[in-house]
């Protein structure tokens, strides 16, 4: 019972915004306790004073493109990440100098090269030399943790407002290892897995977990379905900057200006007898195809994140809070469980449940891994990726987090006060899930899925 109280201690503290940066200070000694009817979401508490939030302010993305073929095979990366930079400064106002540090989530470049890549397109993007920028590498959670990363700086205290990214040209930069191979791999089994390509771990997943190639093809015509109906609706055009760029004819070398606005990889017509008539391309009599997998892809996304204080003191609205982040590690041999995993321990770090949470944007790898997370966890198909995922996206592996950041905040958003706390994740090569929590910039302030309760006790009800 004390710890229930003392949550319910902690919550009330943060609940009530005050008008002014300089009052935000004093927060702690000027608010006083009153009744609060908290119900199932009892257990979530703020850990931190609430003008020292990180919050997201803006979210933008790049359409994304079929790599080698789509509208961005002869885009240089550099100009791919510039637009959504320079989109963060402009529809904020925000003078660039103020930005402490940009982090880049990238993968498959070389590492100096796509740092030197990443610096250019910030003076692209209008960022003076005082500006520092890096890259960071967690395969394909990378964006995802450009995001946590600048997220964890803020709280430390390091900057107050701060840029997490996410970058790819696969058309550029295709997958693939360079130079020999440590010998040493072959004694240790979870090493030797840590080299198996991305489809034969999908097998994996569907032949230990009984993922049919129908639950597949049917998880990648819904993901196709759902993106094709959110575009013609118009709910991409929130969170896509158009990028102006060219189109070179392979035959004749002639250039074309063109200005691309939409994902290039969506296909609305696609059904189930259609991807049935796919072959396996990794194993034999295998499930994994080409329709029912994430899409090799060119794009970029870009997230700005700061202190609530901040952004109150500008006047700049808030789009969402970031929470709480979490990384784990998996079996190697059956990467795509990452999810599975890495959801449960950001949840519950969150001080939530899954039931708590209305929104999930949940990185479609592979539909056998996707599909196995979904079960594995229990979760509502009709919260989860509800404008599609990587199957018809695309997933241009260094992006894909900060894609998912602007997708899912975006959708919170239009969803209003029905819609408070979503969750972002993925699987990871190698063998790991990423997953963060963040709640709606609407909602964060009162308890809007609370049950009202009979009378005004200060306990929640998991101190009965």
């Amino acid at each position: 019972m004390d710890k229930a109280i003392e949550r319910q201690r902690v919550l009330l503290e943060h609940l009530r915004p005050s008008s002014s940066s300089s009052s935000l200070e004093n927060i702690g000694s000027s608010l006083s306790a009153s009744a609060c009817a908290a119900g199932d979401s009892a257990s979530y508490q703020r850990t931190s004073v609430y003008g020292d939030d990180v919050v997201i302010v803006a979210a933008y993305r790049t359409p994304l493109c079929k790599s080698k073929r789509g509208g961005f095979k002869d885009t240089y990366a550099d100009d791919l990440l510039a637009p959504v930079l320079k989109a963060l400064i402009e529809k904020t106002n925000l003078n660039p100098s103020e930005v402490g540090d940009i982090v880049v989530g990238t993968v498959l470049a070389p590492g100096s090269q796509r740092a030197a890549e990443c610096r250019t397109a910030a003076f692209f993007a209008g960022f003076p030399e005082t500006v520092p920028i890096r890259t960071v590498n967690r395969q394909c959670s990378s964006g995802l943790q450009a995001v946590a990363d600048v997220a964890a700086a803020i709280k430390a205290g390091f900057y107050d407002i701060g840029i997490g990214a996410g970058l790819e040209s696969m058309t550029a930069n295709p997958m693939g290892w360079e130079g020999s191979i440590n010998p040493r791999v072959k004694s240790m089994r979870s090493a030797q897995d840590c080299l198996l390509p991305m489809g034969v771990t999908s097998e994996n997943v569907a032949h230990r977990f009984g993922v049919t190639r129908q639950e597949q093809d049917q998880a990648a015509v819904d993901s196709h379905r759902k993106a094709a109906a959110a575009t013609a609706s118009g709910k991409f055009k929130d969170e896509i900057i158009p990028v102006s760029t060219k189109i070179i004819d392979p035959k004749t070398g002639d250039e074309k200006p063109v200005t691309i606005s939409v994902d290039d990889g969506i296909r609305p017509n696609a059904t189930v007898s259609d991807l049935a008539k796919l072959k396996a391309v990794f194993k034999k009599d295998g499930t994994t195809t080409a329709g029912n997998s994430s899409q090799i892809s060119d794009g970029a996304g870009a997230v700005l994140l700061m202190k609530r204080s901040t952004a109150i003191q500008k006047g700049l609205p808030i789009l969402g809070v970031f929470r709480t982040f979490a990384a784990v590690g998996v079996d190697p041999s059956i990467m795509g469980v990452g999810p599975a995993f890495a959801i449960p321990a950001a949840v519950k770090a969150a001080g939530l449940e899954l039931n708590d949470i209305d929104l999930f944007e949940i990185n479609e790898a592979f539909a056998s891994q996707f599909v196995y997370c979904r079960k594995h966890l229990g979760l509502d198909q009709e919260k989860i990726n509800v404008n599609g995922g990587a199957m018809a996206i695309g997933h241009p592996l260094g992006a894909t987090g900060a894609r998912c950041v602007a997708t899912l905040l975006h959708e919170m958003k239009r969803r209003g006060k029905d819609c408070r706390f979503g969750v972002i994740s993925m699987c990871i090569g190698t063998g790991m899930g990423a997953a963060a929590v963040f709640e709606s910039g609407d909602c964060s302030d009162e308890l809007c899925n609370a049950k009202k309760t009979s009378n005004n006790s200060l306990l929640s009800k998991d101190a009965l």
